[in-house]
């Protein structure tokens, strides 16, 4: 099939729309065999017949439904990019695309987002979890508006790409009702032999907490490690663990996963960064998620 003109498929939907090749040319301003020898050379074009005579009414075949709704998106696509270059609101929802690492806490990650879906304009929101050194391939390629991650863009990675600092929170530790009860007395020398869940490898905060560690020289009993830290915190639910997550997000953890609270760990923070492809923020959904950040989820 040749590539479609895009002027005999608007000599079609008009047809198609207005159910008849004589309001079609009186609405395009053109003599009737000019539409109706139009739409047969679009036909040819296609290869499939597009109307069918039922008496003296024009009906669309299977194939001429088909191609009507898709020039019914692309005409009123178009009708929307007028619009937008006007500065017209379009009336369709603002397409957002956010990466978001998966060592993110998923709590804070809504945190983190739930400005942007609060907008006076209407957002469609697109998620995508991943490790960082996919997102900011995917970043690199404007298939995401911006990347949510832990730690800033490594100088070492081939993309242009700037880091904006969110907000930083405090570290807390958290563990079932019977583990809360049993080290939390002499926190947090009692996490020496305690059963801990560790975050990932590739998360910057594993790397804080096991410095930490060192630092005080307590050996945690390492039970597992999870790049995932809804996973995490369901096998600290469970009771096969203590684990981390920030502070500011202490009333949500325990309140979802059913935990307590046993102190924080002094000198250990988490960094949340908005990686994105321009130096200036522009993108509304995303100048809302930092301005969100700063004045409430960081406020403190």
């Amino acid at each position: 099939m040749k590539s479609i003109n895009y002027q005999h498929l608007l000599y079609f939907w008009t047809v198609a729309r207005e159910g008849s090749v004589t309001r079609a040319a009186e609405i395009l301003h053109l003599a009737q065999p000019t539409v109706s020898g139009q739409i047969h050379v679009l036909e040819r074009s296609l290869g499939e017949k597009l109307f069918q005579k039922k008496g003296r009414l024009l009906s669309l075949t299977d194939t001429g439904r088909l191609v009507y709704r898709y020039a019914d998106e692309i005409f009123a696509l178009g009708r929307e990019l007028g619009d937008a270059l006007k500065g017209q609101p379009t009336g369709r929802p603002l397409r957002f695309q956010v990466g978001v690492a998966d060592s993110l806490p998923k709590v804070i990650v809504h945190r983190l987002i739930e400005p942007a879906l609060s907008m006076k304009e209407p957002i469609h929101l697109i998620c995508h979890e991943g490790r960082p050194e996919e997102l900011l391939a995917q970043l690199a390629l404007h298939r995401l508006d911006i990347a949510l991650l832990d730690m800033p863009a490594p100088p070492a990675a081939n993309v242009r790409a700037y880091s904006h600092l969110l907000g930083v929170s405090a570290i807390s530790v958290f563990g079932a009702a019977r583990l809360a009860e049993r080290y939390r007395k002499g926190f947090p020398e009692s996490l020496q032999g305690a059963p801990f869940l560790l975050p990932g490898e590739n998360s910057s905060l594993r790397r804080n907490l096991e410095q930490w560690f060192d630092a005080r020289d307590i050996r945690p009993n390492v039970k597992g490690e999870f790049a995932d830290s809804a996973l995490l915190k369901a096998f600290g639910q469970a009771g096969d663990g203590l684990f981390i997550a920030p502070s500011v997000t202490q009333e949500e953890v325990c309140k979802q996963y059913s935990v307590r609270a046993l102190g924080q760990l002094d000198g250990v923070r988490e960094h949340f960064y908005a990686i994105s492809v321009e130096r200036k923020l522009k993108h509304p959904a995303v100048m809302a998620i930092s301005e969100g950040a700063k004045r409430k989820l960081f406020a403190e």
